[in-house]
Order: structure tokens, then sequence, then C-alpha cells
């Protein structure tokens, strides 16, 4: 995937299930895209309260869900195209209520009934979609459903490489939203957080075009980009 468009630059099927079928049936262990659950966690707890209901948006094995459970959240749905990753993850996480596991298409959530969750994340998934057939087309089709499926007043948090001249044009078109911009540095380990050239919790100043990001992180900025959502109502 190309680190700062929004198209797809590869002959990789990101955006479809046969090919995480086949990816998750031969990997073995979590993986978490962009970033782990410590890292995020000052953001997920200044935005999203612990009683809240919240919905992982393609989820994968990724063990950010245990992490949020592990710090208290009480109520963590997690979806993904995958039913080959869905049935592992249900099976491994049999034993915590708190964690939900379900095969479902972020472009079609009919399962979920209006204003279902307080809060969406999605690390990733995206992004994934952008990299597939139809992606404009799809990327549409999942914003407008993770805005219905939002509560109003909730939040959706995505965590994507992708620069707000390649993001905010998707967001702005999909639902009525109140958005907030923050960085954080990629690759940063757990045990270097004091280091961070960014302070994670403090928004970046946010124009209508994208272009006062730029005159702040400076040209290449060596950052995953998270824009936080809030749905207003209409």
């Amino acid at each position: 995937m190309k680190q700062g468009s929004g198209t797809a630059t590869t002959g990789q099927a990101y955006g479809e299930s046969w090919y995480w079928d086949k990816r998750y049936a031969e990997e073995s262990g979590p993986f978490d895209w962009y970033q782990k659950y410590p890292s995020l966690k000052p953001l997920l707890n200044l935005y999203v309260p612990l009683h809240h209901r919240v919905l992982i948006v393609g989820c994968g094995n990724s063990a950010f869900s245990e992490g949020m459970v592990d710090d208290g959240y009480e109520d963590v749905v997690n979806i993904d195209i995958s039913s080959v990753v869905i049935e592992a993850m249900q099976k491994k996480y049999s034993g915590r209520p708190q964690l939900k596991y379900m095969k479902m298409d972020t472009r079609y959530m009919s399962s979920f009934e209006d204003g279902s969750f307080d809060a969406v994340v999605d690390k990733g998934t995206l992004d994934s979609i952008l990299c597939g057939e139809s992606s404009q087309k799809n990327a549409a089709k999942m914003l407008t459903e993770v805005g219905r499926v939002l509560k109003d007043k909730g939040v959706y948090i995505l965590i994507t490489y992708g620069t707000p001249i390649y993001r905010l044009h998707l967001l702005r078109n999909s639902c009525l939203w109140s958005i907030k911009l923050h960085v954080i540095e990629k690759q940063l380990s757990e045990e270097n957080t004091q280091r961070r050239k960014w302070e994670l919790t403090s928004p970046i100043p946010l124009d209508g075009d994208g272009k006062s990001v730029e005159a702040t992180l400076r040209e290449n900025p060596d950052v995953h980009y998270i824009y936080v959502c809030m749905k207003d109502n209409p």
C-alpha cells in the first residue's frame, strides 16, 4: 500500500475476503496493524469511557480488543470479513464475555440497529478497502454504515496512514461529523512513549482542506493519522 495516497498500488487484494481467509489460515499468533493498544490507550480513554459500547471493525487476530478489556472496557464487539479469523477468535476468547466476535462485512452491517454503538474503532480497515476494486464506492458504503450504527455524539476513531488531503473528503461526504485530528509516531515502542515528538492527546490544527496539517508536521512526517469523528445531529 502506498503510504500517503488512498489508492491501490499492489496486486494484493486487501479488500477481498478470500485474501484474508487465506492469510489468517497461514498465520499464527496475533498481529496488530499500525499501533498496539498501549500506544493508543491515552487517546481511547480520552474519547471513549470504559462503560461505552465499542465496535472494532476489521478486527483480524489483533490483541487490541483484549487490551481494551484488560483496561476495563466492558462491551467490545469485533467484526471481520474473514470467517477463518472470527472462528479462531471466538474460540480463543470464549471465556471472556466482554469480547464478542461476529463475521460481518463493514459495508453491510444490517445485523446492527441504528445507533447501536457509542464508538467505532478502525485500525486499517478503511485503508484496506481503499486498496480493493471499486475502492471509493466501497469506502463510502462502509463510512455510511459506520455513521448509521453510531449513536448521536458517538465517535468514529480512524487510525490510518492517509493524510487529510486523501481522507477528509471521504469522511465529510459520508456523514455529518465534527472532526479532530491527532497523530502518533510510527514504530514507537511502548517503553519509549516519553520520547514522543507529538503529544497524542493534543489535536493538530485542522482547516477545511487539511493544508494546515502539512504546515504543522512539515514534509513526509513519519506518523499515523488519527481522525476522531463525532457524529453530529442532522
